[in-house]
């Protein structure tokens, strides 16, 4: 273990490492020995944080369906019990149910950790913390590495208790309620989404209970659901409501079974899409526009934070059609969840901050990224405008989407790449202010977003860094046939003059 590098460990603000052998060139970095340390670094780390001895904490831990994580889980929660914590075995969960489990009256847990990897391969596992204040900082997980590593820990005689508790069933219930107040049916209260028929695909991860525990209650007809059953191996599609694999199985599935709604789930239930009735996609651009337009009839001239790779047509919508304010900020669903906090704290409105990848954060609800929560808004529309005759997918019946769009990655060939990346997209705009039908998007603060307004382009462009990976994303969209084909054509005479750019993903 002197040799072991618990740097590696840290992604952001989450922890995450392989923890299954068997794949090339990814050797085993999260062992149930490095788990235990890991357990005992956050009891630490929170009982100074806390000014409270570790035998008074009240913890818990929860997983997703990884087949790694009852073994991980085991051993957190022992190195949790060695410093004389009391520890929650909650088994499998959601990670915004952890989050609750420490804001939820009968548990008020001084914080909470759940075992997941979000919606990357079976063999990775991960940590990701909470307290009643929220996820922790990226400084906060390098403070626990660094306890994990000296390894000095207070251990006790007697170690505390862990106790198995179903903490998920009590959150899903405050969802039942949530649904059951806000729609206010009135012929049949308790279940508002009598007579719906609503698809879950849960890609076997962990939010089969959706289904089950939420919308039957509620009245609905589940039939048809797929992968509600927990599966680490993730046999039918990646839980990942980006992959086009796993949007095109729900979509076909709400078709098939003449559904009303569908909803899609990641690994660990804190991102979801949805489907309508006609099998179309709610998700990024139309996802955003659709909470939108919830949020704004609840708060009128409020603002929606979203992420850097928003369309314009979303931008009119919001602020248009909706006559809200759109705050377009970086990548990174913590980024955009802080702006949105930051927003309000200087007086500036916001009850919404929602990523592109489905990250969705509503100040009535923590701003927490809960795919649960979200959809749960989503239902509640649904079942209001059935009463009144309308589809839910009115509600952005104006929204202008891009005729064409697409994501180039450049992989950057240098150790330096953050340095690089930046000096390449200052260059770029240089380039920019050297084109005649190009100009600089104003208030941009993530890389360099570029408008194209000629009328064979009619769109726009953005170059930015990788939060993590040695990456330029390129985001392009045009509203024209041949639009993005074009602005492809034009910025290539740019970066063929860079060096250490690799450019095959053009082709």
């Amino acid at each position: 273990m002197q040799d072991f590098n618990w740097k590696k460990l840290q992604n952001g603000s989450d922890i995450r490492g392989v923890a299954i052998d068997g794949v090339p060139n990814e050797p085993v970095n999260l062992t149930p020995e490095i788990a235990q340390r890991l357990g005992q670094a956050f009891t630490t780390w929170l009982a100074t944080k806390l000014s409270k001895p570790a035998t008074d904490l009240q913890l818990a831990v929860g997983r997703d369906s990884r087949v790694s994580g009852p073994t991980l889980m085991q051993s957190v929660m022992d190195g949790m019990a060695s410093l004389g914590a009391n520890v929650y075995d909650v088994s499998m969960a959601s990670t915004p149910a952890m989050f609750m489990s420490t804001v939820t009256p009968g548990f008020d847990c001084d914080g909470a950790i759940m075992m997941t990897a979000s919606h990357l391969p079976f063999n990775r596992n991960g940590l990701k913390f909470f307290t009643a204040q929220g996820g922790l900082a990226k400084a906060d997980i390098t403070e626990i590495l660094t306890l994990a590593e000296q390894n000095d820990f207070s251990l006790v005689d007697r170690a505390g208790t862990i106790e198995t508790r179903d903490f998920i069933a009590v959150y899903a219930d405050q969802l039942v309620q949530k649904i059951r107040n806000a729609v206010n049916h009135p012929q049949h209260f308790e279940q508002p989404l009598q007579g719906l028929k609503i698809i879950v695909d849960a890609g076997n991860g962990a939010g089969g209970f959706y289904a089950s525990k939420v919308l039957e209650p509620l009245g609905a007809d589940t039939s048809g659901s797929q992968f509600l059953e927990p599966d680490g191996m993730f046999p039918n599609h990646i839980p990942n409501p980006e992959n086009h694999d796993a949007m095109a199985s729900i979509c076909q599935a709400v078709l098939a079974n003449e559904a009303d709604f569908g909803i899609i789930f990641d690994t660990d239930v804190d991102r979801s899409a949805a489907v309508d009735h006609q099998g179309q996609e709610l998700n990024r651009n139309r996802l955003i526009a659709l909470i939108s337009a919830i949020v704004l009839q609840e708060h009128p001239g409020s603002t929606i934070v979203t992420d850097s790779i928003t369309s314009d047509g979303l931008a009119q919508f919001i602020e248009q059609d909706l006559r809200g304010k759109h705050h377009r900020f970086k990548r990174g669903y913590k980024n955009v969840i802080t702006e949105a906090v930051r927003l309000n704290q200087t007086g500036e409105e916001s009850w919404l901050a929602i990523e592109t990848s489905g990250h969705g954060a509503m100040r009535e609800n923590y701003f927490l990224d809960d795919g649960a929560y979200l959809v749960s808004k989503l239902l509640i529309e649904l079942a209001k405008v059935k009463q009144a005759g309308r589809s839910l997918t009115d509600l952005i019946a104006t929204l202008k989407e891009p005729r064409e769009s697409r994501e180039i990655r450049i992989k950057i060939g240098v150790n330096e790449f953050k340095s690089y990346g930046e000096s390449v997209i200052g260059q770029l705009k240089t380039f920019v202010e050297q084109q005649d039908d190009w100009s600089l998007v104003p208030n941009n603060y993530e890389g360099v977003r570029v408008a194209c307004s000629s009328p064979e382009e009619d769109g726009w462009f953005l170059l930015r860094l990788s939060l993590h990976d040695p990456v330029l994303p390129l985001n392009i969209e045009s509203n024209v046939e041949g639009g993005v084909a074009q602005i492809t054509e034009q910025l290539l005479i740019f970066f063929n003059g860079i060096e250490s750019l690799d450019l095959s993903a053009f082709s």
